[in-house]
């Protein structure tokens, strides 16, 4: 069940991608990383419709953490990227070539060995404050840094900055939905008492306008790989240390682990940097123009 949630998660977040990027690249400069960025992408139709598929993806992948371990549902949810590849190539116009599939095959060729080579362990849902204390400061601080490092850079730098700092974001909000998702099995009273929700919902919103403004500040091809790829790996990293969901022990094991891992993020940016994401950059720079 939790594989087929998370899966349907991705089908959901790559039309998002698609729909929101689209119109995000075409916000003035000035706008990236301010809350009004959002309230003036609320205004285009396209862009709502992404928010549509955002927010089911979001209940996919909240069914997918509630019955899964982070270490799976989250590298899961870099399909994404696969499935918006056709449909930004659709839009562009323009017709998948054998290339372009290249890193469509890496991906899953990887994604495939680690979930088969790792086989986390469960975990537990419980996490102490002082972790998630510790874990939430470390990804604001490095995030902040990330944004802070960015906004004087070139326009695909900023792009790469704000994405990666997205990645770290969503990655921890991952690991927030999962607590959340088991304090609501023991009731909404218990959810509600509780600090986690509140914290989840603000950094959702820090990472929507942190992956909108990695959109809008440069080039499809410098923003996607650092966002989709972080994501599952910070998600890795907390399920293992936080919610004790250990991957397989051994040498061998942690070899082809990394080996495979590795893999899906080589993925990542071979297909974000394939001719039929250029195309479809290409056209909004000339929609941009006119």
């Amino acid at each position: 069940m939790a594989i087929v949630a998370a899966l349907a998660a991705a089908l959901f977040y790559a039309l998002a991608s698609v729909f929101q990027q689209w119109e995000a690249e075409l916000q003035p400069p000035e706008r990236a990383l301010r809350p009004s960025l959002v309230a003036r992408l609320a205004r285009r139709p396209r862009w709502l419709l992404g928010l549509g598929f955002d927010g089911a993806g979001y209940a996919c992948q909240w069914v997918a953490l509630s019955r899964g371990s982070l270490v799976v549902v989250q590298p899961l949810l870099v399909v994404s990227l696969l499935l918006a590849l056709p449909v930004k190539a659709r839009l562009a116009p323009y017709r998948m070539r054998p290339w372009d599939w290249s890193g469509a095959v890496l991906t899953t060729a990887g994604l495939g060995m680690f979930l088969a080579v790792s086989r986390p362990a469960p975990g537990y849902a419980g996490v102490p404050l002082s972790t998630w204390v510790a874990l939430l400061s470390i990804v604001a601080l490095v995030a902040i840094g990330l944004v802070l490092l960015g906004r004087d850079c070139s326009p695909r730098w900023r792009a790469m900055a704000f994405g990666t700092a997205g990645g770290l974001v969503f990655g921890a909000n991952a690991a927030l939905t999962k607590t959340c998702a088991h304090l609501l099995s023991r009731g909404p009273v218990t959810l509600l008492s509780n600090w986690e929700p509140y914290v989840m919902l603000v950094a959702g919103a820090c990472g929507m306008v942190l992956s909108q403004s990695a959109f809008q500040a440069g080039p499809l091809d410098a923003s996607l790989p650092t966002l989709t790829a972080m994501d599952p790996l910070v998600s890795v990293v907390v399920g293992a240390l936080a919610f004790g969901e250990t991957l397989q022990s051994g040498v061998i094991a942690h070899v082809f682990e990394l080996i495979s891992f590795s893999a899906v993020v080589v993925g990542i940016f071979v297909l974000a940097h394939t001719e039929a994401t250029k195309a479809a950059q290409a056209r909004h720079f000339d929609v941009v123009r006119v």
